[in-house]
């Protein structure tokens, strides 16, 4: 089988783009970095080979927005999904020949050099029947060389037959019909480069997000059997470091309302909010842990006072009061749209209502 993309990166016909990110520009203060054409090419980034079109990868059949990947690219879904105002998304993993991801218990798997991580963010016109009428908004790519990630994002056209690099990020009005039959609309952000290392971060550099054993680690959709999803990528060579998934940590799926609120709640917290909120991540100074695997109530926000919350504590003393989710700084900022306030700080503009509703019930129950 024969892709653009090879292992080390080098793409026949390829088009080069000068891109340059500073080592601390994606902290969460920056957020609100201005990125243009002139001072990303100018000021900005490494010089890293990029492809200007989504299908010049080469890893999906056409038509592009079906989504069918060529063999050797391999699907994958996760327990609990990071809520993106209510996008649906669908995530792909290609590996050079020969090569595998070696496991991690508790971080992000390593990859290796020449990976991809696909991520498409799309909305049915109807969610009702979420397999018609797809609206493709972006795709996000994650690219793995000299021993560190590179983000590009790529938004799709009008006709919905490619995507195309943007470097500054866009905003998209977006319009569906909820599940309930209601219309909905929102400004939908697609985020800078800036923006997207903000969320990637661990121990200062970029690392992948859902790809780790506690994500995945649950029946795979995409085989006609019910093996493990990790059991499935051993099976093909593509997951060293460990025999079985058996032994391997798992968060709950929080939509799964037979499961208990603690296991839902603290899932709820690692997808949405862990990847900043943990002692690696770029929101370490707040002290608060929000890793499903913490054990410690005080240190994933019980009674604990803010540290680093200026305005977002909305005058409030903890992160959470057991039994008061009004008084409690996480149900405040979850319920907030205002810059500054809301958490998380990037990927939505709208509340999440379950999210919010799931929270508010665990806080509740809490003695």
């Amino acid at each position: 089988m024969s892709y653009i993309f090879r292992s080390n990166l080098v793409f026949p016909s390829l088009i080069f783009l000068a891109i340059c990110l500073m080592p601390n520009a994606c902290k969460q203060k920056d957020q609100s970095v201005q990125i243009t054409e002139e001072n990303y090419t100018h000021s900005s980034i490494e010089d890293v080979k990029t492809l200007k079109k989504l299908s010049d990868y080469g890893m999906f059949d056409l038509p592009l927005a079906e989504t069918k990947p060529k063999d050797g690219v391999l699907p994958y879904d996760l327990n609990s999904s990071l809520f993106t105002d209510y996008a649906f998304k669908k995530r792909f993993i290609y590996l050079p020949e020969g090569t595998a991801i070696s496991y991690h218990e508790d971080q992000a798997f390593d990859f290796p050099e020449g990976s991809l991580i696909f991520k498409f963010f799309y909305y049915p016109k109807d969610f009702r029947q979420p397999e018609k009428d797809l609206q493709h908004v972006e795709t996000r790519v994650l690219i793995r060389e000299n021993n560190d990630w590179t983000a590009l994002t790529y938004i799709w056209n009008e006709a919905q037959n490619d995507a195309f690099l943007t470097i500054a990020g866009e905003t998209k009005e977006v319009a569906w019909i909820d599940e309930a039959g209601k219309n909905q609309t929102v400004n939908y952000s697609v985020p800078n480069l800036i923006q997207c290392k903000s969320c990637h971060e661990f121990e200062g550099k970029m690392m992948p997000i859902g790809p780790a054993a506690r994500h995945l680690n649950k029946p795979s959709s995409f085989t006609t059997s019910t093996i493990n999803q990790l059991d499935h990528f051993i099976s093909l060579g593509k997951l060293q470091g460990i025999t079985s998934a058996a032994s391997c940590p798992k968060i709950a799926d929080y939509s799964d309302t037979s499961l208990s609120i603690d296991d839902r709640a603290r899932a709820y917290l690692d997808i949405n909010c862990a990847h900043c909120h943990r002692p690696e991540g770029p929101a370490k100074n707040s002290a608060l842990n929000l890793l499903a695997s913490e054990k410690n109530p005080i240190a994933y926000g019980v009674m604990k006072t803010p540290i680093a919350a200026g305005i977002g504590s909305g005058g409030l003393k903890y992160d959470i009061v057991p039994g008061k989710p009004d008084q409690s700084i996480l149900h405040y900022r979850m319920n907030s749209l205002q810059p500054g306030v809301a958490m998380p700080e990037l990927g939505r503009k709208m509340a999440h209502t379950e999210g919010l509703a799931l929270i508010t019930e665990w806080i509740s129950e809490m003695e």
